[in-house]
């Protein structure tokens, strides 16, 4: 359709047939107060900050969802609409307990912002004073109902971008609430934790626990990161002050998630309660004993010299692919990957599971592993009305969605329901992909989107290092560069305990120390630069927030690989 023109606060503009009033002042640069609208969700006009004058119109339109005609003259600063909306904000403050100064989110509030806007100086209208109640059920983040203005951004979110719908509305006009479920406390609904509605509000109705009253906009920074939790990669912003990380959000510019984050790519790094590791650990009779660096990488470098060729070094995906490299160029022996090696077929793009009609998951449980992968499957079971069926021996957190779960032995059930399927995808991790594989070569419209064991797999692959850690692996020496991994699996673990000495990099003393004789200090992923590539191949930039003033795991192996040439014979290697 052809472009419409327009004329708005005197200019004119053309835009596209089926824009709305609010798309077409954004075009034209010209700002239209908003409360409920959020470019990441469907616009639904509850709050009607964003009331225009629209010349032949009756009444004052909603910006948000008026849609533009050619010819259409609007207004959005007139006399008639500035009133209309401090009588919108007045009617707001006045319904619920908006205390700014007692308020976590003083500084940050969309509501508040507006209300210095428009000169709110005083209460107009007398105020109920409601007790509502304080959901504190929830881990990380709290529901206060005093704070909310039922904008219902929360509940669009977690509906329309996480396909939860966890959310909803009980009870009409002031009495009505947002609840979980059938109204149970939110911890014991099904949540999920992600943070989208979190981050989606514009009050202080959802409080973080770990950032509320740290930091109103102007005191903050926002720096644009990847979280390297899983191969999705997703893009995120870290939110810091003094040199803290203070909040997790995700980036609404970023491609692959669009904003998403899971609870463990959000949370998990501001309640982490394993104990850093600051200086150089050695381990002694008693314990550990803090030892400097030139004689921790003095030691490190004696070992793994000492060790010859019976050397093996196990490289996590939380690393870098620049780190990864650093180790197979600088530091000798075999390297394998810590969680598994990147798979060897080129995966579909992610973006392929928001066209799917059909899901077909194999040996891969989305709700714990790939999270925000996961979310894409429910969004289009809920909105496209697209059919998941499950291929696994075990218990998946995606059951309830599935039509059907069969076991990796009934493939022939699979092919009987996917013949209608327009554009089906399969999804799987490594564990899975040779049973995906041919499960892809029988329906030959279908996309295959591979998601891969830790962080940044493939970057390990593009550095070098393409094996996997095999249970029955035996060196004498271990050089471990572990940096933020939450978990040792038995058989590595079984391998550090017997082998002669285990050279451990890390972020956190646990679960190392119970296997390690040197640990060397490794930067989290806040603390860091570099980049990871993603499960689809994508190149993400990792940026370091904050500085914890510790060198990086580069810096380190190539000060372990000085020494070690110093101390040869020849100077050489």
């Amino acid at each position: 359709m052809p472009d419409v023109r327009i004329t708005i606060d005197g200019k004119e503009v053309s835009v596209p047939a089926g824009s709305t009033v609010l798309d077409a002042a954004e075009a034209a640069g010209i700002d239209i107060s908003t409360l409920c609208d959020h470019p990441a969700v469907e616009p639904i006009g509850a709050c009607r900050m964003c009331l225009v004058e629209v010349e032949k119109q009756r009444v004052l339109q909603p910006a948000c969802t008026f849609p533009v005609s050619d010819g259409m003259v609007i207004h959005t600063k007139s006399e008639k609409v500035i009133k209309a909306r401090r009588f919108v904000l007045q009617l707001l403050f006045s319904e619920r307990n908006h205390f700014c100064m007692y308020c976590q989110m003083s500084g940050s509030c969309e509501l508040q912002d507006l209300a210095y806007e428009y000169n709110l100086d005083q209460w107009t209208y007398e105020r109920p004073f409601p007790k509502l109640p304080i959901d504190a059920s929830r881990e990380y983040f709290i529901m206060d109902h005093n704070r909310c203005i039922l904008c219902r951004r929360c509940i669009r979110a977690c509906d329309e971008l996480v396909g939860n719908k966890t959310l909803g509305v009980k009870n009409r006009g002031t009495n009505s609430m947002i609840i979980a479920d059938l109204d149970v406390p939110f911890g014991e609904s099904s949540c999920v934790s992600c943070g989208t509605c979190l981050q989606v509000c514009p009050t202080g109705a959802l409080a973080d626990r770990a950032s509320a009253y740290m930091g109103a906009d102007e005191e903050i920074d926002r720096i644009k990161s990847r979280c390297v939790a899983c191969s999705v990669g997703c893009g995120v912003e870290l939110v810091t002050r003094n040199n803290r990380v203070i909040r997790i959000e995700g980036d609404w510019d970023a491609e692959p998630n669009d904003g998403l984050l899971c609870e463990i790519g959000r949370f998990h790094p501001l309640h982490e309660q394993r104990q850093r590791v600051y200086k150089p650990l050695i381990k002694v009779e008693d314990g550990w004993q803090e030892a400097d660096w030139e004689e921790a990488v003095e030691l490190a470098a004696g070992k793994i010299q000492g060790a010859d060729d019976d050397l093996l070094s196990v490289v996590s995906g939380f690393v870098s692919t620049e780190t990864a490299k650093a180790v197979v160029d600088q530091l000798p022996g075999q390297k394998v990957a810590m969680e598994g090696p990147a798979p060897d077929v080129e995966s579909a793009p992610l973006s392929a599971m928001d066209e799917a009609d059909l899901f077909i998951v194999v040996d891969t449980d989305l709700t714990v592993d790939y999270q925000v992968a996961g979310f894409a499957i429910k969004r289009g079971f809920r909105h496209r009305g697209a059919r998941l069926i499950i291929v696994d021996g075990e218990e998946n957190g995606l059951d309830p969605w599935a039509s059907i779960k069969v076991s990796p032995q009934e493939l022939d059930d699979v092919l009987d329901r996917v013949e209608d399927a327009e554009y089906p995808v399969i999804v799987c991790d490594v564990k899975g992909l040779e049973l995906a594989q041919s499960l892809a070569e029988k329906i030959p419209n279908s996309d295959l989107v591979i998601l891969a064991p830790g962080g940044n797999s493939l970057g390990l692959q593009e550095a070098g290092i393409g094996d996997a850690f095999e249970e029955d692996e035996e060196a004498f020496v271990y050089y471990v560069l572990a940096a933020e991994t939450p978990r040792m699996d038995e058989g590595l673990s079984q391998a550090l305990s017997e082998a002669e000495f285990v050279i451990v990099q890390a972020s956190f003393r646990e679960p190392w120390e119970e296997v390690a004789d040197l640990i060397l200090p490794s930067p989290i992923t806040s603390e860091r630069n570099g980049t990871m590539i993603n499960a689809e191949g994508r190149v993400g930039q990792i940026v370091a927030g904050v500085d914890r003033s510790l060198p990086s795991d580069a810096e380190v192996i190539e000060r372990i690989h000085e020494t070690i040439r110093a101390a040869a014979p020849s100077g050489g290697e």
